[in-house]
């Protein structure tokens, strides 16, 4: 009896040890869609947009409201010696962000838990 217990309790701790979804959280995947949220301020901190005053120089509205909501793609996941994971994002639709930027870097840990982007539901 103590065998069929054992059997069972190891069947059910790999069975939900493979189905752990922090797992997918925490490590970035080259071709997972997100969404760009709005900030929580004026500006985003960990999403690397241009500055307002270079859009307006390139002759676009100031401000971020145009990339609110886009779905962008994981094109590159680059992992620095000091633990940050940075994603190199493109939009889906493959057009340019604000008209003249195509890639934009993320630090993705800290923008995912400030809420600046969040994972797409497949």
């Amino acid at each position: 009896m103590r065998k069929i217990c054992f059997l069972l309790f190891f069947a059910f701790g790999i069975t939900f040890a493979n189905n752990n979804p922090l797992t997918n959280q925490n490590e970035p995947q080259v071709g997972d869609v997100l969404i760009i949220n709005t900030p929580s301020g004026s500006e985003y901190n960990h999403v690397f947009f241009p500055k307002l005053n270079i859009i307006a120089k390139k002759g676009k509205v100031a401000n971020y409201k145009s990339v609110h909501g886009n779905h962008v793609v994981v094109k590159e996941v680059i992992t620095k010696s000091n633990g940050n994971t940075y994603v190199i994002l493109e939009k889906k639709d493959d057009t340019q962000f604000f008209g003249f930027v195509k890639k934009v870097r993320a630090n993705y840990e800290k923008s995912l838990n400030s809420g600046e982007i969040s994972i797409a539901n497949r």
